[in-house]
């Protein structure tokens, strides 16, 4: 599916039932030349932490591990800082072990805001540590994305973006296909002056087939380069998986 839409470089999000091949989606991503550019990773060094890096060994794969965890324990911002870097200090060293970089993805609260991620990053001390912004959990962030996107970019390994409509994440619309969000144009517009060149990420993060959202998302990121680019963009794309 992937190769057929034109993607050569993908992200693994899985559950634990998927954990028994994802050793075989390797060998298929490697035969069809499809980079892992990242893999959704415990806060932990678990059971299901292991056999991730297992693989990852196996195949000498060099990715990102995006980790999320919950707020730290801590009753002040040192506190909090110190017990985050004490959860994702022996990730990270695991990670450089292979060769491989650890993401901090903003997931909601304490630990999902920005200035704390930088915050965590700086206190950690390790080359191999930055984060992953994903818009799609940042509707809090709107009003200050510029800002903070200035905050995070010499950190950034990757970008995730979304359809983005403010307070969506209340109302239903929290994963949209781009093109349809009214700060879409906003959103990238900020990317784009921010002077960030790296890579853009797209989801399949719905109940949607996964093929047809992939294709909504391509269909309106073209749209909105057309008119970010001064052009005419001509009538918006016609959605598969959105009315």
């Amino acid at each position: 599916m992937l190769k057929k839409i034109g993607f050569k470089n993908y992200a693994y999000d899985w559950r634990a039932e998927h954990l028994p091949t994802f050793d075989e989606e390797v060998g298929l991503l490697k035969k069809a030349k499809i980079e892992l550019t990242a893999v959704w990773f415990p806060a932990n060094l678990g059971p299901d932490a292991q056999k991730l890096l297992e693989v990852i060994k196996k195949h000498d794969i060099k990715t990102q591990l995006w980790v999320t965890m919950g707020d730290p324990a801590g009753k002040d911002q040192v506190a909090k800082v110190e017990s985050a870097v004490k959860v994702l200090k022996p990730i990270a060293e695991e990670a450089a072990k292979c060769g491989c970089k650890l993401a901090l993805y903003n997931h909601g609260g304490w630990f999902g805001e920005p200035e704390n991620q930088v915050a965590i990053i700086d206190a950690l001390k390790l080359k191999n540590v930055g984060i992953v912004y994903n818009l799609h959990h940042g509707h809090d962030h709107f009003d200050r994305f510029p800002a903070l996107l200035k905050l995070m970019k010499p950190h950034l390994f990757a970008l995730n973006i979304n359809g983005s409509t403010k307070g969506g994440d209340k109302v239903g619309k929290k994963i949209l296909p781009l093109g349809t969000g009214e700060l879409d144009l906003t959103v990238l517009r900020d990317i784009r002056d921010s002077g960030y060149s790296g890579p853009i990420g797209i989801l399949g993060h719905t109940q949607d087939d996964a093929a047809e959202r992939l294709a909504d998302n391509l269909d309106g990121l073209g749209w909105l380069r057309r008119e970010l680019a001064g052009k005419e963009p001509g009538p918006r794309p016609t959605y598969r998986t959105w009315k």
